[in-house]
């Protein structure tokens, strides 16, 4: 739960930044928001953390729309991570039209972008790390918190090389996984162990005699404290990834596991234990209630951007977004073993006002030269918002159903819920760039099968509980399937089994039969030897045909009981 004391510290950071937050036109933005702004701070104690998460292989500055539904239930009905809009910026005090309210925030996205320009980037990421360090030399952490390897043309070209020497010359200290692993066992041992950077996942073991298959525990010093990470990779990677690239290797939440991990460094003599995790936010919430002895949880995996920590019993939670739009820093003042007072900012990564650093925007531009043809390649052109987050269909996963549609003849189309993927702008070029940004995964292939409409329901019932059981340790973290060519009504209160009704076929309006079958078309099948043209390949030969796309706002898909607080107004 955030205090006070939290909701004030966000207000006052923003102020910080916002200078008053007057609504700005782009040159004027650009005057008011500065580097020197961005990275203001009053330093605390001895230990400064700096973390970020789910940059999915975004090494150049992109836009990327925060989701306008993010559905809260249970013990999480209301609070932090699940607010959008109005009702996020009323609890944290930021007006809206500001530089923190569009990097946080979905409301006059299009506006806001053209005013304040794109975030992210790792040459601009790497002058805020480098600055913080100058200022901090013998203070500072930086910490990795998974899914860094893949979301990219450049990181499936080269299976993860890339980003590893990313972050080897950004001075990561350590990082966690998930999305690595689907670059096949053989292949994130081979980088593990080659790169510079300790690969923490302490509830990864083998199945056979269950020894760790990883390392779970790093121990760092920094201002005279002895420091603890634990690494926790996603739990579960073997059911939301295919289970045949990592055969050898069972996951899992593993709390007894933590609680281990947490006493095993204390009795290393660890003045501060922090849990690199890639959980996902409400999991990690319920686990810092559960597990005792944890000082901070940098989480990640679900891609929030929470502006104050959230404080469980002693635990800070820290959640920083995603695709390297923020930068978290923590500074921490310990005595005897515990955090005594805190100071944290959440920056964002506005790149129009920070100065690349000359080093990596210089092994940024080598590692995207051999690839430019591809990323450069015009497929289209965008005459609408194209994003994909979000609880339920994207504009950007809209198009994808349209094209499996079109190019595969079928009636239904399904797309996965991932949470990756630059937003483009109306009138932007979709290249390669965008298009691999959305679909770069190693198991690419649009497979068109039959399904009777009894299947059909159970898939999306399965998916909607992933989502939505009131239970966060039952919860993957994703978001729901996306769909084309059907439409349905979907009770988020209601149990498993009961939460999809009205389905619907739109080619014809006729409701869905259960008995009967019907051509569906989908990607990112966890099965191994699913066939089919890969994704980006399908959408790329349909962008060809339509020249143009223009995808509006998806109403086929009717959300009831759900907490208003999570969906826009």
């Amino acid at each position: 739960m955030l205090s006070r004391r939290d909701i004030l510290q966000a207000s006052a950071a923003a102020a910080v930044l916002l200078g008053g937050g007057v609504r700005m036109g782009a040159a004027a933005a650009t005057q008011k928001i500065t580097q020197a702004e961005l990275l203001r701070f009053q330093p605390l104690g001895q230990v400064t953390l700096l973390h970020f998460t789910d940059i999915h292989a975004q090494i150049v500055p992109l836009h990327f729309r925060e989701p306008s539904v993010n559905i809260g239930v249970g013990e999480a009905l209301g609070l932090p991570p699940h607010l959008v809009g109005q009702h996020l910026l009323k609890q944290y005090g930021i007006k809206a039209g500001t530089p923190e309210a569009h990097a946080l925030a979905y409301p006059d996205f299009v506006q806001l972008a053209k005013d304040y320009g794109k975030l992210g980037g790792m040459a601009h990421l790497a002058t805020l790390v480098k600055a913080i360090r100058a200022e901090r030399p013998n203070n500072t952490l930086l910490l990795d918190g998974g899914d860094t390897w893949q979301g990219s043309y450049t990181s499936l070209a080269t299976k993860g090389a890339d980003m590893v020497k990313v972050m080897e010359a950004l001075g990561v200290d350590a990082m966690t996984a998930h999305w690595e692993f689907t670059y096949g066992a053989e292949r994130v041992k081979e980088l593990a162990e080659g790169m510079k950077i300790p690969f923490l996942c302490g509830n990864v073991k083998d199945n056979s005699f269950g020894d760790a298959v990883f390392d779970a525990i790093k121990m760092f010093e920094r201002g005279g404290i002895k420091i603890a990470v634990i690494g926790q990779a996603f739990p579960y990677t073997p059911i939301a990834n295919p289970r045949y690239m990592i055969p050898e290797w069972s996951f899992g939440i593993e709390e007894e596991k933590v609680q281990e991990h947490v006493e095993t460094a204390r009795a290393q003599g660890a003045d501060l234990v922090v849990l690199l995790s890639h959980n996902g936010f409400d999991v990690d919430r319920k686990l810092a209630a559960r597990v005792k002895g944890i000082d901070v949880i940098l989480t990640g995996h679900t891609h929030d951007a929470i502006p104050a920590p959230v404080k469980v019993g002693n635990t800070l939670l820290i959640a920083p977004g995603s695709h390297g739009k923020f930068l978290a820093r923590l500074d921490l003042q310990v005595k005897d073993k515990r955090i005594t007072d805190y100071r944290f900012r959440l920056i964002p990564v506005f790149s129009d006002v920070i100065t690349p650093d000359p080093t990596m925007a210089k092994l940024v531009d080598d590692i995207r030269a051999p690839h430019k043809a591809v990323l450069d390649k015009v497929h289209g052109r965008a005459d609408s918002l194209l994003y994909r987050r979000g609880n339920f269909n994207g504009t950007f996963d809209d198009l994808i159903c349209q094209a499996m549609l079109a190019e595969r003849d079928a009636e239904i189309a399904l797309s996965p819920g991932f949470r990756w993927g630059a937003t483009l702008l109306p009138g932007q070029d979709i290249t390669g760039d965008i298009l691999y940004s959305q679909t770069a995964i190693t198991y690419p292939n649009v497979y068109r099968n039959q399904m009777t409409g009894e299947f059909i329901k159970t898939v999306l019932e399965d998916v909607a509980d992933n989502l939505f059981n009131p239970d966060p340790y039952y919860q993957q973290g994703g978001d729901m399937v996306r769909v084309g060519g059907m439409a349905y009504t979907i009770d988020v209160a209601k149990p498993i089994g009961q939460r999809i009704s009205n389905m619907t076929l739109l080619r014809t309006g006729q409701p869905i039969d259960p008995a009967k079958s019907y051509t569906v078309a989908g990607w990112a099948s966890i099965n191994e030897g699913t066939e089919g043209p890969p994704i980006y390949d399908l959408v790329g030969k349909y962008l060809a045909t339509q020249k143009t796309v223009k995808i509006e706002e998806n109403r086929s898909v009717k959300v009831v009981g759900a907490d208003q607080r999570g969906i826009a107004g």
